[in-house]
């Protein structure tokens, strides 16, 4: 079976794991028991040796058509024909208790036909530690058991209604099906005290578990012109939310490209500290509390924490681990011959001064509308503004982490800023002890810094770093982190500036890699999608309302068939990058709701 595009794929998940659909009905990537463990599935990155899980309809002629439920993370995907139609339905299992424990860590496959008589081809083939291990397959009844040669992997089963026989240490079957019969397919961890089979059972864990999530987005209040899309995106964001900790990681995915044949490759399973003022604030902004505060007491732990370089790290895994060593996985041939396939992530050790800004304002936030912080919390605010206070003028590796060197990046002044702006109004708001004469002074000094030496008269613009005239789109976060007014004429010829150089239509790219290939990477890469909705927002800040309406309905375009965004766009508009992206639904959540807000004549009302 050919490399499917990226964007032909759907998720499912449980909020400790996620795999990824295609539109065939296979399963190319998924990694168990946990979003960082090895892979189990990846033929995403290696169509021969990365392992699946595909259930294919015999038919001639075929079409298919993938969608979710409304309003779940459960994923149908149709076989349609001239002979008959049928559906696989997929989903893993969230039987909810008194807090929404997860008991069943398994992915469920239904198989029914729901026209004429259809013989189907089953084909199980995981291949456990990134394919790195072997592994015994053992036939047992109505079942199949997967013990890897590997301590890195659990054993792991698949349970079927149909008879699987082995084929070397894979599982294979055939079978027909009439209209109205079906086939049922459970991988994962099996209870051995369960009949995991049992029809009862299989439809109570879909019906609890359709249940749990109509009743999770059900408690959003976005009423607005675009509730499908947002709530698709806010459904996604749960699915990437650690149920375990609190955590939110970039992508479920690693190794997709960001331009196809090249080395931007890199591992998204991750959290980012960059990502938690924007989480905080979509979850806030959409009335999702629980998870508001649950990312926010894991973020106050790392109030904690210390760093190689800092008190922080720019990413962390999901709990809170600082491990994330980068290497490459040789075996692998990457997506479309992209290589190399990266796990870990070296930007963990890089200089980021942003992300002070970043999990500041995420306090902010979080004490703005939830509850006040705790006075050990604010002892941690100190230390780590203190460090900040002698550093946030040194060169870094930016909010693009460069491989390039480090340069003096203007959004890492802008969110060096930000930090000491929201500990001052926090201070204020909260009555709380600390310098706040002496952070007033360094915002001020940086500001100063800004103005004074991140503006090319020439181009009437702010630059991406000093000494440089090159333009980034990430100078669009401005006036969204209220350093700037939306219309200084200042920033209004930067914006412009920036639609001139950056910009095509709606689509935005970060910065030049070409005339300026400060990230030390060879090659082009797509536009980055979340520039695209922060562009979006910056137009309707600047009252060009009309404007920033069309280049979002654009925008909502460019998704794929369920409604799913990666982190970049091509050329062609094909889906580059990590997929699902965080950051991008995130971004476009923000533009969705500031744009409603607008257009029914109302100011916004959180922070951003």
């Amino acid at each position: 079976m050919a490399a499917q595009p990226i964007e032909n794929y759907g998720v499912i998940g449980n909020m400790r794991s996620i795999a990824l659909i295609s539109m065939e009905g296979s399963i190319d990537f998924f990694c168990f028991p946990n979003f960082d463990s090895p892979t189990v599935f990846a033929a995403l990155l290696d169509n021969e040796k990365g392992g699946t899980f595909c259930i294919q309809a015999q038919l001639e002629n075929l079409r298919t058509k993938q969608l979710y439920l409304p309003d779940t993370n459960i994923l149908l995907t149709r076989f349609l024909s001239d002979a008959g139609v049928a559906e696989i339905t997929d989903f893993m299992p969230i039987l909810a208790g008194k807090k929404g424990e997860i008991y069943a860590h398994q992915i469920i496959r239904m198989v029914r036909v729901i026209k004429g008589e259809i013989q189907f081809r089953a084909f199980c083939a995981p291949r456990f530690n990134y394919a790195r291990n072997g592994h015994i397959a053992r036939a047992e009844n109505d079942c199949v058991h997967f013990e890897p040669d590997c301590t890195a992997s659990p054993k792991m089963t698949l349970h079927a209604t149909v008879p699987f026989a082995l084929d070397g240490n894979d599982a294979v079957a055939s079978f027909t099906l009439k209209a109205g019969e079906m086939a049922t397919f459970t991988f994962g961890e099996a209870d051995p005290d369960q009949n995991v089979l049992d029809a009862d059972a299989i439809e109570d864990h879909f019906h609890q578990t359709s249940q749990y999530w109509r009743g999770w987005i059900g408690g959003s209040n976005y009423s607005g012109r675009w509730r499908e899309m947002v709530n698709r995106s806010a459904l996604l964001l749960k699915l990437l939310c650690s149920q375990e900790y609190g955590s939110l990681i970039a992508a479920p995915t690693f190794g997709l490209p960001e331009r196809i044949g090249g080395e931007r490759n890199w591992d998204y399973r991750y959290t980012w500290l960059r990502d938690s003022a924007f989480s905080l604030y979509a979850f806030m902004r959409l009335g999702f509390n629980e998870e508001a505060l649950a990312f926010t007491n894991w973020l106050r732990d790392r109030l904690h924490d210390d760093a190689e370089h800092g008190p922080l790290q720019v990413m962390y895994r999901i709990n809170g681990d600082q491990e994330l060593d980068e290497s490459i996985l040789e075996n692998f041939q990457g997506y479309l011959g992209s290589r190399p396939v990266r796990i870990g992530n070296g930007a963990s050790g890089q200089l980021q001064l942003d992300i002070y800004g970043e999990l500041m304002d995420a306090i902010y936030l979080s004490n703005k509308y939830g509850d006040a912080i705790s006075y050990d919390d604010w002892r941690g605010v100190g230390r780590i503004l203190a460090w900040l206070g002698k550093n946030w003028n040194r060169p870094d590796e930016g909010i693009w982490e460069v491989r390039g060197g480090r340069k003096h990046f203007l959004h890492s002044r802008l969110m060096c800023w930000v930090a000491f702006d929201r500990a001052i109004r926090l201070g204020r708001k909260r009555s709380l002890s600390g310098p706040l004469a002496e952070w007033l002074a360094t915002r001020d000094a940086i500001t100063e810094d800004i103005f004074t030496n991140f503006w090319d008269d020439s181009q009437k613009s702010f630059v991406q770093y000093e000494g440089s005239n090159a333009l980034d789109a990430s100078s669009l976060l401005m006036p969204l982190m209220r350093f700037i007014s939306p219309v200084d004429p200042r920033w209004l010829s930067t914006l412009d500036a920036i639609e001139k150089t950056l910009t095509e239509d709606s689509l935005v790219y970060r910065y030049d890699t070409i005339g300026n290939p400060i990230d030390g990477l060879r090659g082009r890469e797509g536009s980055f999608t979340a520039c695209s909705f922060w562009f979006i927002e910056c137009l309707a800040r600047s009252h060009q309302m009309e404007k920033a309406r069309l280049l979002f309905d654009k925008m909502l375009g460019y998704a794929n068939h369920v409604g799913l965004y990666s982190e970049q766009l091509g050329s062609s508009g094909q889906h580059l990058g990590n997929f699902p992206q965080a950051f991008t639904h995130l971004a476009l959540i923000s533009a969705a709701t500031y744009l409603d807000r607008a257009l029914n004549g109302k100011n916004n009302a959180l922070w951003h």
